[in-house]
C-alpha cells in the first residue's frame, strides 16, 4: 500500500471537512447560521451520511483562481437517511467563495439528482450561496440551466425540498421554485432576482432585504416560500418531520405511521362547532384536527392566503393532503392567492399518490376589481383543473357554505370527487338565500315579505337535501360521524384506479 498516497488522501479529507477554515466557520455561527457539514448532520440520521465527490476541484484558471482551490469545491453532496429511508442531499457551503456556484460543483449536484431519479429517492437542497462564480462567466450559468432541466425531470417523480438557510439571489432562486416544498430562516435567509441596490438604480425604491426578501415576506405576501422556520436547527427539523408524510417517489405509495387514534372515533363536539349562522366565522382548523389522526395537521403556506388551508395529515395511519376553507379570514372565499395556493397542492398530492380529502364552507369567488383585474378567473381555473385533473382518491365533507362556481371548483361531484359527504347544516346552491331573493323578487317583493322569501328558498334550495336527491351528494352525515365515515371510503378507495385521456400532456391555464 503506497503510504503517501494514503496520507495525501487523509489530508484532502480533513481540509474538505474544514471549508473556509475555522475563522469563516466562526462567523457563520457568529450569524445564527449552522456550517454545511453540520446542517447535513442534524438533517440525516445520526452516523448515516456518505459523502460524494469530495475531492472535486474547480478547473477555473482565470482571475488568480488556480492559486484558490478548495476540495469539495464549496458544495457537500452525498445521501443519508431520514428515519431510515433514504433521500439525497446537497449543502452549500458559504465558507468556501461564497457558496457560489460553479462548473464543477454544479456537476455535483446534477449527478446527485440523476441518481435520485434513478434509485426513486428525495432530494433535499441546502442553500446559502451567493449566486454565479463571477470569476467562470458562461461556464456557472450553464450549471445553473443543467440543475433547472433536473428540477424540471425530477418534478412529480421524487419529492423535492429546498431550505434558504442564507442568501439566494439572481438565477439561483429559480431551482428552488422549481421544488415542491421551500423553507425559509427567519432573520438570515434571503431571495431575490435583483437585489436592494439595482432596484434602487433602477426604479428608486429604497427597499431592504429583508422587506424585499425575508423570510417572513415570502411566506406571508409572495407565497414562494411554504414554511417559516425560527433558525437552522428548527428548520432541517421541520424538514424531518414532512419527510415523515411524504413517499419516496410517485410509485412508492404514501408512508404508515400506526396510531392508537380509533377508527370510529366520534368526536361529539363538532356537532356544536359549526355555527348554524352562515355568516358567522370559525376555525376550520379545529374541525380537522378533530378529524384526523391525534389532531395532528402538518400545515403548509401557513401565512399565506389563510382563507384557504393545506396541509398533511393521516387517517388511520395512512397519509393524505387536506384542503379547506377557513371561514375565519376572508370568509373563506377563493381569491387568486388561495386558488393558486391549493392548485399546487393538489397537484403535488395527485402526482405522489396522496389521496386528497376538502373540507367546504365558500361562498364564492371574492369580489372587486382587484381580483379580476388580476386574473381571478385564470388563477380560480387552475384550482378547477386541478381538482378535475386528480385521479388519486378525493373525498369533500362541505361543512356549511357551497355557493356558485366555487361548489363546482372545490372537490365536487362534477370534478370526478369519488366521495362527498355535507352536513345538516350545509347550504349548496347557486348564491346564499338573502342574494337569490333580490333578484328573484327584485320587482314585485314588499318589505314585509323578504324575510318569509329567504326562508323559504332556503327551505327549498339552501340544503344538502336537494344535491343529495340527485346523487351530487352521497350522504348527509352528522358531523361527529366525519372520522369513521371518511376512514371507511379511503379504505374502500384504497385500490382506485383512474385515467386521463391519452395525450403527452394538458395546457393548464397558467
Amino acid at each position: 500500500m503506497n503510504t503517501s498516497r494514503i496520507d495525501e488522501l487523509r489530508e484532502r479529507h480533513a481540509r474538505a471537512e474544514e471549508g473556509g477554515g475555522s475563522e469563516r466557520q466562526e462567523r457563520q455561527h457568529k450569524e445564527g447560521k449552522l456550517s454545511a457539514r453540520e446542517r447535513v448532520q442534524l438533517l440525516l440520521d445520526e452516523d448515516s451520511f456518505e459523502e460524494l465527490d469530495k475531492l472535486v476541484r474547480h478547473r477555473c484558471q482565470d482571475f488568480g483562481m488556480q492559486a484558490s482551490v478548495v476540495d469539495g469545491d464549496g458544495f457537500v453532496t452525498g445521501f443519508g437517511l431520514i428515519h431510515g429511508r433514504q433521500v439525497f442531499v446537497f449543502a452549500q457551503d458559504f465558507t468556501v467563495f461564497g457558496g457560489s456556484l460553479s462548473e464543477s460543483n454544479a456537476q455535483k449536484i446534477v449527478k446527485l439528482m440523476d441518481l435520485a431519479m434513478k434509485t426513486g429517492a428525495p432530494i433535499i437542497g441546502l442553500n446559502d450561496s451567493g449566486g454565479a462564480r463571477i470569476q467562470e462567466g458562461v461556464a456557472s450559468l450553464a450549471g445553473y440551466a443543467d440543475i433547472f432541466l433536473r428540477n424540471t425531470l425530477a418534478s412529480g417523480l421524487v419529492p423535492q425540498i429546498s431550505a434558504i438557510m442564507g442568501p439566494c439571489a439572481g438565477g439561483a432562486v429559480y431551482s428552488p421554485a422549481l421544488t415542491d416544498f421551500v423553507f425559509m430562516v427567519d432573520g438570515t435567509s434571503h431571495m431575490f432576482v435583483t437585489g436592494p441596490d439595482v432596484i434602487k438604480t433602477v426604479t428608486h425604491e429604497d427597499v431592504t432585504k429583508e422587506h424585499l426578501g425575508g423570510a417572513m415576506t415570502h411566506n406571508s405576501v409572495s407565497g414562494v416560500a411554504h414554511m417559516l422556520a425560527h433558525d437552522d436547527e428548527d428548520c432541517l427539523r421541520r424538514i424531518r418531520e414532512l419527510m415523515t408524510f411524504l413517499p419516496q417517489n410517485n410509485l412508492d405509495g404514501v408512508p404508515r405511521r400506526p396510531t392508537k387514534d380509533p377508527d370510529d372515533r366520534a368526536d361529539q363536539e363538532l356537532d356544536t362547532l359549526i355555527p348554524p349562522e352562515s355568516n358567522k366565522p370559525y376555525d376550520i382548523k379545529d374541525v380537522i384536527t378533530r378529524v384526523v389522526d391525534d389532531g395532528i395537521l402538518f400545515e403548509i403556506a401557513e401565512h399565506f392566503a389563510r382563507n384557504i388551508v393545506i396541509g398533511f395529515a393521516r387517517m388511520s395511519g395512512d397519509t393524505v393532503g387536506v384542503v379547506a376553507n377557513q371561514p375565519a379570514f376572508l370568509a373563506g372565499c377563493l381569491d387568486i392567492a388561495s386558488s393558486t395556493k391549493a392548485a399546487r397542492f393538489v397537484r403535488f398530492c395527485d402526482a405522489f399518490q396522496i389521496p386528497v380529502l376538502t373540507f367546504e364552507d365558500v361562498p364564492g369567488f371574492l369580489p372587486g376589481t382587484e381580483q379580476e383585474f388580476g386574473g381571478i378567473i385564470r388563477h380560480g381555473a387552475k384550482l378547477l383543473y386541478a381538482y378535475a385533473e386528480a385521479t388519486v382518491p378525493k373525498i369533500t365533507v362541505i361543512t356549511r357554505k357551497a355557493y356558485g362556481g366555487a361548489y363546482c371548483v372545490m372537490g365536487s361531484k362534477h370534478l370526478r370527487t369519488d366521495v362527498n359527504f355535507a352536513y345538516p347544516t350545509a347550504e349548496i346552491a347557486v348564491m346564499g338565500p338573502e342574494g337569490a331573493v333580490n333578484i328573484l323578487y327584485k320587482r314585485d317583493m314588499q318589505n314585509g315579505d323578504r324575510q318569509s322569501k329567504i326562508e323559504e328558498y332556503r327551505d327549498h334550495f339552501a340544503n344538502p337535501f336537494k344535491a343529495a336527491e340527485r346523487g351530487y351528494v352521497d350522504d348527509v352525515i352528522e358531523p361527529h360521524e366525519t372520522r369513521s365515515k371518511v376512514i371507511r371510503a379511503l379504505r374502500m378507495l384504497k385500490t382506485k384506479t383512474d385515467t386521463m385521456p391519452r395525450k403527452k400532456h394538458g395546457n393548464i391555464p397558467l
